[in-house]
């Protein structure tokens, strides 16, 4: 790590100063990067808790839902996209709903 960007994480007050240090400023292309990674890793937890709490095997879900146990594991382990309605599908099938808010 470079100097410069080792002192600016080291500044760093909030979190938002870490993550611009880090990956850039909001809107470039790492920045972006990072946030869609951690986006997927935030919904790929939320399945697997999800589905532990339900009682539910990803071999149980998949077939519930009429999938296989491998997509399921890749969703759960963020090899996957997801398209909205298989993430509607997938919740449902735990018996969950999915709420959206645009930012």
């Amino acid at each position: 790590m470079d100097t410069k960007k080792k002192k600016a994480m080291m500044e760093s007050a909030t979190f938002d100063e870490l993550l611009d240090a880090e990956y850039g400023k909001r809107g470039t292309m790492a920045r972006e990067a990072f946030e869609a990674e951690a986006e997927a890793f935030c919904l790929a937890e939320c399945l697997k808790e999800q589905r532990r709490l339900s009682g539910m095997t990803q071999e149980q879900l998949a077939a519930k839902i009429g999938t296989k146990k491998s997509y399921i594991s890749k969703i759960e382990n963020g090899h996957a996209d997801v398209q909205l309605s298989t993430l509607f599908r997938i919740f449902g099938g735990l018996g969950r709903r999915v709420s959206l808010t645009v930012l």
